[in-house]
């Protein structure tokens, strides 16, 4: 099987039902304006004593089914887990058989709570493998998922230490559970905004990913998949040109290492929600405004200019690469010290990360500690039931911690702020 087939096949399951795209694309025009793009400065370490690690993805049987039709991936199980043919007929049999039940009881529909997807997938792994093997299989699953395609791009620049990193240099971070997405240029805070995120049968991966390049009037190709067999007009293999209704991307796409996009397509009604199957996802606006900004914040501020240009002929895809690599840090942080006020959001992917534990960690990394708090008992009570977002003011560490948004992007263009400017 040829690398290019591996990768169409382990991307389908992003577009399941309305979501994501392959991350190939066939461009007909490709806008360079530099030959090989330039890391960017290397990022300094947050100030936390506990140097707490991003959470790690429990598996999903949809995620075990999509990484089941990689050869590469099956190989390395079979060679490190020690696995008969058998056993990996066996796997793809209960992880097909979790996908068939998503597409009967239309998934993308509930707000749903699929949090029992990683306890699902544990209890049939196990059952297959044992418990020892299951644990190993769900390791190495995670460790291939959150890497994503690094064919590309240097690996000088890491994933920030400590909870609450605050970026000093240029990136990009995506807070899953706060459905919040920020640039920084240089250590500042340019511009936030709120997305749409992976359904939990089809999580954001973790860690650190890379932006090179932004795709205008990106084509679709839809997989060889039963769902796809339902759809009007739509053929398994068949390209979906750049502007037709039925291509999901919206006018931009931003590949982030397979299999995940930031791209835009999604209703106002889809921001701040469950939205997709592995990508970032924005509206139509938000994608146009986001690609200006992250253009000049990676040192490529002429394309600001042309966007409408490029948008222009919607049958006509063309690729930019960027002349600076933006890093993109995918974090799942429920516990935030934000602008003097802790943050506790829904556990959206079930990774038991609101606990007392993670909540000293980030109030050390801020120089404080749980006992000196007088709401403290306040606090515990509502680490256990979170229904979306609590918010507690700490008062004490007023201007401390994560920066609060700067010009929110909702998705509504009646409650967006005014366009920030990024100096060139």
């Amino acid at each position: 099987m040829t690398i290019i087939r591996r990768l169409f096949i382990l991307s389908w399951f992003v577009i399941l039902l309305t979501g994501c795209a392959p991350v190939p694309s066939n461009s007909n025009s490709t806008v360079s304006t530099q030959s090989s793009p330039s890391p960017s400065p290397a990022a300094s370490v947050s100030p936390s004593p506990a140097n707490t690690e991003t959470a790690s993805m429990k598996v999903t049987l949809p995620l075990l089914d999509a990484l089941l039709t990689d050869d590469k991936f099956v190989a390395r199980v079979k060679q490190n887990l020690k696995l008969s043919d058998q056993q990996i007929d066996e796997l793809k049999n209960v992880s097909s058989a979790d996908v068939a039940r998503l597409r009967e009881s239309n998934a993308e529909d509930l707000e749903g709570n699929g949090t029992d997807a990683p306890a699902r997938a544990e209890e049939k792994l196990r059952s297959v493998l044992g418990e020892q093997k299951a644990q190993d299989l769900a390791k190495l699953a995670n460790e291939y998922w959150s890497k994503g395609d690094t064919s590309e791009g240097s690996d000088d620049v890491q994933m920030l230490k400590g909870p609450n990193a605050v970026p000093s240099d240029t990136r990009v971070v995506v807070n899953i559970p706060a459905y919040r997405m920020d640039l920084f240029r240089d250590g500042s805070l340019v511009k936030s905004y709120k997305v749409g995120i992976g359904y939990p049968e089809f999580p954001l991966p973790l860690g650190l990913r890379k932006a090179q390049q932004i795709i205008f009037n990106p084509t679709w190709t839809p997989p060889d998949s039963p769902w796809v067999a339902k759809m009007k007009n739509v053929t398994p293999g068949e390209t979906v040109e750049a502007g037709d209704k039925l291509n999901p991307l919206g006018p931009i796409k931003i590949p982030i290492g397979l299999p995940s996009l930031i791209h835009g397509g999604k209703s106002p009604s889809r921001i701040g929600k469950f939205a997709s199957h592995g990508c970032v996802g924005l509206t139509n606006a938000q994608i146009k405004d986001f690609a200006a900004l992250l253009a000049q914040a990676a040192n490529t501020a002429e394309v600001s200019g042309k966007i409408d240009t490029y948008l222009a002929d919607k049958e006509k895809t063309q690729t930019v690469k960027l002349n600076q690599t933006v890093p993109v840090e995918l974090r799942y942080e429920t516990i935030v010290i934000e602008d003097g006020k802790l943050h506790i959001y829904r556990d959206v992917y079930a990774q038991d990360t609101n606990t007392e534990e993670n909540l000293r960690s980030v109030l050390e990394a801020n120089g404080l500690k749980l006992e000196d708090l007088p709401q403290r008992t306040d606090i515990l009570n509502k680490l256990k039931d979170v229904k979306k977002e609590t918010v507690i003011d700490l008062g004490s560490v007023a201007q401390k911690g994560y920066p609060a948004p700067v010009s929110l992007d909702t998705g509504n263009a009646d409650k967006r702020g005014p366009k920030p400017r990024i100096k060139s």
